[in-house]
């Protein structure tokens, strides 16, 4: 079961690093030249997206047992506890001295950010949760001594 439970959370870090490439990449293309550019739409809602996608990812390092329900949950609600604290004011002050202040905690509120972090952690949802049920189903499918295991500590 430790085992398991250490293959979910390496697996949850791959995830939050690949989310986290595609975010950058996609700004680096968008920029060209090299350079990081984030004022596009398409630069802005998808980074907002995916960094959704990396906390859903990261909610497995810290909790892998987690259900798709409660993971999702999870990470919409702290998404939208880091938005809302935007209009404090306190992320942009730290931001100044911080990239990596600005790129976890942002600099100013913007209402259409909480429907992207659904966007961003809806999919990964619906396909937990449908990767538990093929599991499920097929578990008892497997010959005696197959080592199938329960599925992410549930």
């Amino acid at each position: 079961m430790a085992g398991l439970r250490w293959r979910v959370r390496s697996a949850g870090l791959a995830a939050a690093g690949g989310f986290l490439a595609v975010a950058l990449g996609i700004r680096v293309l968008a920029g060209g030249d090299g350079v990081l550019d984030s004022s596009g739409a398409l630069q802005q809602y998808s980074g907002t997206a995916l960094y959704a996608s990396m906390v859903y990812a990261g909610v497995f390092v810290l909790a892998p047992g987690a259900g798709p329900i409660v993971a999702g949950a999870g990470a919409v609600a702290f998404c939208w506890l880091v938005e809302f604290l935007q209009l404090t004011g306190v992320p942009a002050e730290l931001s100044e001295r911080s990239l990596l202040a600005r790129l976890v905690l942002g600099v100013h509120f913007d209402p259409t950010d909480l429907a992207w972090y659904v966007v961003g952690v809806l999919p990964l949802v619906l396909l937990h949760a449908g990767v538990d049920r093929w599991r499920l189903r097929h578990r008892d499918r497997q010959p005696a001594g197959a080592g199938a295991g329960p599925g992410c500590g549930r």
